[in-house]
């Protein structure tokens, strides 16, 4: 199976209304984020597709956390960006997320600030001119249940 359809076959785990979010998103960041490397991870707790440099963890500047009911974008170091309008949430050392309920978030000129922040500040940065990738990186044997319970 290609990538491609390996991607797709994951975010059909989810509802029909998740899943076209999701797809959106990935559509949306793919076409904003050329030469990214697109990282994979069925996870247990999430789907979580992720835009970097490499095919490194550690190189991502941003990803999607595809849950349940809604989707993240998560910026690996949202620590480190300037967010006047306190968007991004979050506990951790580095990482910070912003829910995602519509696609046209996105365009909202707040969230496109932070996505050009992270982007700006990455160690490794993104080269448009490279050919991008879409790799899996892992699946979860063992996941929650895609779906909200009834």
């Amino acid at each position: 199976m290609s990538p491609e359809a390996e991607l797709e076959s994951f975010i059909d785990k989810f509802t029909p209304e998740v899943a076209g979010l999701a797809r959106t998103l990935f559509a949306a960041l793919s076409a904003r984020i050329p030469g990214a490397q697109i990282l994979v991870y069925d996870n247990y707790n999430a789907l979580a597709i992720g835009f970097g440099s490499t095919d490194k963890v550690g190189d991502l500047a941003m990803s999607l956390a595809v849950m349940p009911r809604w989707v993240d974008l998560y910026f690996m170091w949202g620590t480190r960006l300037n967010d006047p309008a306190g968007l991004l949430v979050g506990s951790g050392k580095q990482g910070r997320h912003i829910k995602i309920t519509d696609a046209a978030m996105l365009d909202d000129p707040r969230v496109e600030a932070l996505m050009t922040q992270a982007l700006a500040i990455a160690d490794r940065p993104i080269d448009p001119a490279q050919p991008g990738r879409l790799i899996i990186k892992s699946v979860s044997a063992k996941q929650r249940p895609r779906r909200p319970a009834a």
